[in-house]
């Protein structure tokens, strides 16, 4: 059956946006990327997925990478698969605290008591840094409070923007590595290793942060 198509029916333009939210909203009645956890293993497919760190803007490198696993999760999805696909948020560490400290000129201080009513404003986009008057010097509680706010909105963020570029995650599998589980699995696990007499300690150098008092990963520093 061929149907012939009246062109000037057709819109002048494509809306993206229009097309987009149909579609996941489409795909989200069909459940097309939800995990079946009734399936046995060796009919699914797993992907480990590096959380990205919740420190900033996503930015074309984010894209890059996670389109690269979410090509090869349709192509699994098609053979035929069971997928699990979670999608995480790396929140936890000094990022997310130089972040907070940026965004609101704050530093904790664990010798400072907690203020339950306290009220911090970010730093307005038009001062400079140069500009800026002393930090103001909070609870390690407060500190902490700021932390869990801004990571809640640049999850958010980040969770929009995969959701629009089509990530076919299972957002039902969504964690964090702040939260209460994922601290369990982390000291279960360490546990785990110390029973079977992988941890050990020495004296050896170490990179020190002398803002944050502790020590830094390779990673975190700039040549």
């Amino acid at each position: 059956l061929v149907r012939a198509i009246d062109v000037d029916a057709l819109p002048k333009r494509f809306e993206t946006l229009a097309a987009e939210t149909r579609w996941h909203t489409q795909w989200e009645l069909w459940g097309l990327h939800k995990w079946d956890s009734t399936k046995r293993r060796d009919e699914t497919f797993v992907v480990d997925t590096p959380p990205p760190t919740v420190s900033g803007s996503l930015h074309v490198g984010h894209v890059f990478s996670y389109t690269h696993q979410d090509l090869i999760v349709r192509y699994r999805r098609m053979r035929g698969q069971n997928i699990f696909y979670p999608m995480g948020w790396d929140d936890n560490g000094l990022p997310t605290e130089r972040r907070v400290q940026n965004i609101y000129n704050v530093r904790a201080d664990p010798f400072v008591p907690y203020k339950p009513d306290l009220v911090i404003n970010p730093v307005p986009d038009n001062i400079k840094a140069s500009e800026l008057p002393e930090p103001t010097v909070i609870s390690r509680q407060n500190f902490i409070n700021l932390c869990h706010r801004v990571t809640a909105q640049d999850e958010q963020a980040f969770k929009n923007l995969f959701t629009r570029l089509g990530l076919s995650a299972d957002w039902r599998e969504e964690y964090a590595t702040i939260s209460s589980l994922s601290r369990a699995v982390a000291q279960r696990s360490f546990l785990d290793l110390h029973n079977k007499g992988h941890i050990y300690q020495l004296e050896a150098p170490v990179m020190w942060d002398i803002d944050f008092q502790t020590a830094v990963a390779q990673a975190e520093v700039e040549d």
